[in-house]
């Protein structure tokens, strides 16, 4: 009985858009009835009419199962950028006896293009039987279109099936065949063909033996279907979690030295800085480092507090675009430097041009705001300049304000870009934010709601007890938001 009769009264029809759960309710319930046709085959098992059914049934179930699994591939969606039949295990297309080191593109045979993929589901499954009494074989019209064989060449023989069987898979046909005729098992397997027109296709074989009134194997049946399409797709789902996996795996690697460099560069100032002489009080400084929630990747925000040998103090908060190992290894250069220039007496405003010219020639071309403090504990007076970056906030009896800012230009942006400085005098009990961008950026460059949001911290951060309790403080009103950009914030307090 031809495969097509199963399903007769079932033509294909392409499915309509946005169906695909109307279409998995058919199939089910089709593999529903397909299992009670089986049943009724299973009860008369000594009829060869109702073994041939029988074994169409389980075709049918296979074939549906496999519909099931392309239906809900369709409808969870493939990653993108994945076509099947793609990938380095991808089946080739090649003459009788092909060079496996030299594979051309599935589906294809040398020198032509893939062919359409028409005809129903129906249409890649046959049926054969070779009977071992008369040497007769049978095949149906569906295995000689599989094979690639004209029908007036006749059906080949158990012999000659190997002829065009895949070098590296005739010994599984083999191993079926054997196992069926000598141990009466059934066959279960699968295993690629050259076709005469040379496309190689993948083909599943089940069946059975038909056994004699002596228990000897008089014949054997089986059902091929052609799975290329069905492997491909598989192949393609499968490279793609794997690619997926592999991305992830790198992901997650770049994060951890990424994390491991900043921590390395980054100090934990939980503390007083104190200065080489014991006249004026020490500075508090804490500072705290908030990723983005929308990445997963360590940016290049930095920040910075340091006793200079001359009884100075070096603060500094700064801010490279990008993310991930890239970004944080040239913040760590930037900050090298900067700290390098700064023992080296170099003032704030001539420091920013040197950071500019340092990362316009750098190998990893990037953009980046800074902000350069030099505190005098004797005069108490904060000489700063900065480079396209949020003034500081100074706080004073419960009120802040942002300090003026003088002319600078992003890192990086142009060649000799120009950076003023200017002095503020500080007293005892003053409180002094740096932070970069990424904690008060609003959704447009006029918007100031993240900044009024900080002064309007001044009496909380006034009544701390420490620096460290105002970053505290801080962190509070602005670590759980989903920002776009990671940033930091630093603490200064000045000694009373």
């Amino acid at each position: 009985m031809p495969p097509s009769h199963l399903f007769a009264d079932r033509p294909a029809q392409p499915p309509e858009p946005g169906a695909v759960d109307a279409l998995i309710s058919q199939t089910r319930r089709l593999r529903g009835e397909v299992d009670a046709v089986r049943r009724d085959a299973v009860a008369n098992d000594d009829d060869p009419q109702q073994r041939w059914q029988r074994a169409l049934c389980d075709l049918a179930v296979h074939q549906l199962d496999d519909l099931g699994a392309h239906l809900g591939q369709l409808r969870v969606g493939v990653p993108e950028g994945v076509a099947p039949g793609t990938g380095a295990d991808a089946e080739p297309e090649a003459d009788i006896a092909p060079d496996p080191a030299a594979e051309p593109d599935p589906g294809t045979a040398y020198g032509e293009a893939a062919p359409a993929r028409t005809g129903s589901l129906l249409s890649r499954v046959g049926s054969a039987e070779w009977n071992l009494l008369t040497d007769e074989v049978s095949w149906s019209e569906e295995l000689f279109q599989i094979f690639g064989r004209p029908a007036e060449s006749g059906p080949m023989s158990l012999d000659e099936l190997p002829s065009m069987v895949f070098a590296e898979d005739q010994s599984v046909l083999q191993g079926l065949v054997t196992d069926c005729l000598i141990d009466g098992k059934p066959i279960d397997g699968e295993f690629r063909i050259v076709r005469t027109d040379g496309r190689v296709r993948t083909v599943h074989m089940t069946g059975e033996p038909v056994l004699d009134s002596d228990g000897c194997t008089a014949s054997m049946w089986a059902v091929l279907r052609d799975v290329s399409e069905l492997r491909r797709s598989q192949r393609a789902v499968r490279e793609s979690r794997d690619s997926l996996e592999r991305s992830r795996q790198i992901e997650r690697t770049e994060r951890r030295v990424a994390v491991e460099l900043q921590e390395a560069v980054l100090p934990p100032w939980r503390g007083s800085l104190r200065f080489a002489h014991d006249g004026p009080a020490p500075l508090d400084v804490a500072a705290h480092y908030l990723p983005a929630a929308s990445t997963g990747l360590i940016g290049g925000d930095w920040y910075d507090a340091l006793a200079l040998p001359g009884g100075d103090a070096l603060l500094t908060v700064g801010d490279l675009t990008g993310h991930g190992v890239a970004a944080t290894s040239s913040m760590a250069m930037l900050l090298g430097a900067l700290r390098g220039m700064a023992v080296a007496g170099i003032r704030p405003g001539d420091l920013m041009g040197h950071l500019n010219q340092l990362l316009e020639t750098s190998v990893q071309p990037a953009l980046g705001s800074a902000m350069c403090c030099r505190y005098d504990p004797v005069a108490q007076t904060l000489t700063w300049a900065q480079a396209g970056h949020p003034a500081p906030l100074l706080f004073r009896d419960g009120t802040g304000h942002a300090l003026r800012r003088p002319e600078g230009v992003l890192l990086g942006a142009t060649t000799g870009g120009r950076y003023g400085e200017t002095e503020t005098q500080l007293f005892p009990g003053d409180l002094l934010v740096l932070h970069t961008d990424g904690l008060t950026r609003g959704s447009g460059a006029q918007d100031d709601t993240g900044t009024r949001r900080l002064l309007a911290l001044g009496p909380r951060l006034t009544e701390a007890r420490d620096a460290l309790e105002c970053v505290r403080a801080v962190v509070e009103e602005f670590g759980e938001e989903p920002r776009e950009d990671d940033a930091c914030v630093m603490v200064v307090q000045v000694g009373r």
